[in-house]
């Protein structure tokens, strides 16, 4: 009986302590609430992934350079940079011969543009 009372008791604790997640309650889902300016959210993705290439001169057949908020807002208004980040072609994404960027960054430009291209 006892044994019985033990493997029932130890299959209630399984049962209730297993975790049913999935990627998608992995992935940070929250909207973005604040404005999105280049100062507090653009320029530190430019400078962590784009900056290496798209420099003052630009280096690497890099077309344009980064540097300046009105580089990267060129960038955006006329040469497709939304388009090279969120790319899954590996001969189009940016950046060039890395993984793409993660999708959280991604959403930041993209709701960059939304708020206006703003810079402070």
């Amino acid at each position: 009986m006892k044994t019985k009372y033990n493997l029932y008791l130890i299959s209630l604790l399984l049962l209730f302590n297993c975790s049913n997640t999935s990627e998608e309650d992995l992935i940070d889902a929250t909207p973005i609430l604040t404005l999105v300016t280049y100062v507090d959210n653009i320029k530190p993705i430019i400078d962590n992934n784009c900056i290496g290439c798209h420099s003052n001169p630009p280096i690497n057949g890099a077309p344009i350079s980064l540097i300046t908020y009105d580089n990267v807002k060129n960038a955006v208004e006329n040469n497709g940079l939304i388009d090279r980040i969120s790319s899954t072609d590996q001969g189009f994404l940016m950046p060039f011969g890395g993984p793409r960027l993660p999708q959280n960054l991604i959403d930041l430009v993209i709701q960059w543009e939304a708020d206006g291209l703003l810079e402070n």
